[in-house]
């Protein structure tokens, strides 16, 4: 089974105004956000990532950046833009303030009852969780035929777009999907398998991910949860 990284773009200028981006041009990381991105980086340089891909949108495109510099010279590898891992299609919503947006009777649909949530102009929140997840699935069975059940991929993406993905990987209902979060420059992890998907962490800010480069005699011996709780990464039967 192979394992996908989800990481969200660094904090933006949008984020640090309150403004909703979107797919607005010209969104880039701040300062803290390059910062946070750099972080994730060094997180993210002893794992043996196969594979990076990005939303098209330029703050997540900084980040995937950031991630593939921290790599060994000889671990270099080119990040791929994925289109249906960019933002929501926030229509007439983008580039509004988010304190004005809450004001909106939509808002409390987004809130409560996200999978009847459309925005004017845009896409729903359903359409989005289904490209979504898509992609991702569609891409980690092509990581694991090319590379085998110890790959380790990752995605870098926007806070709605992972939670969706995390929901999904859950089981949970896209309404309850508001019940995760999903900060600027966090980490979550989720392995894909014939039987189920095990999500191994999420929204996590630091740690060390070297567990993550599993030997490959390893890798395929999950046989469903391990009652108990198991004895830790590379050690479950």
């Amino acid at each position: 089974m192979a394992t996908v990284i989800l990481v969200r773009h660094g904090r933006t200028t949008a984020n640090a105004s309150g403004v909703l981006a979107g797919r607005l041009a010209g969104v880039r990381l701040d300062e803290t956000g390059r910062a946070q991105a750099a972080r994730v980086g060094e997180r993210l340089s002893a794992v043996p990532l196969v594979s990076v891909v990005t939303s098209p949108q330029e703050r997540c495109r900084q980040t995937a950046r950031a991630i593939l510099e921290a790599r060994p010279a000889q671990g270099r590898i080119a990040a791929e833009v994925e289109r249906a891992l960019a933002e929501c299609d926030y229509g007439e919503w983008q580039g509004r303030e988010l304190r004005e947006l809450a004001k909106e009777k939509l808002w409390q649909t987004v809130q409560r009852q996200p999978s009847a949530a459309a925005f004017p102009g845009g896409e729903s929140m359903a359409e989005m969780q289904h490209r979504a997840v898509d992609a991702v699935r569609r891409r980690d069975a092509a990581v694991e035929a090319e590379h085998g059940p110890a790959a380790v991929w990752a995605v870098v993406s926007h806070g709605d777009v992972i939670k969706s993905v995390l929901a999904d990987a859950l089981g949970l209902h896209l309404d309850l999907f508001q019940r995760i979060q999903v900060d600027p420059a966090s980490v979550s992890i989720v392995q894909y398998t014939a039987d189920r998907p095990y999500v191994m962490a999420t929204n996590t800010h630091a740690g060390d991910l070297g567990w993550l480069a599993r030997p490959k005699r390893r890798a395929s011996r999950r046989r469903g949860a391990a009652v108990g709780g198991g004895a830790g990464p590379g050690r479950t039967p």
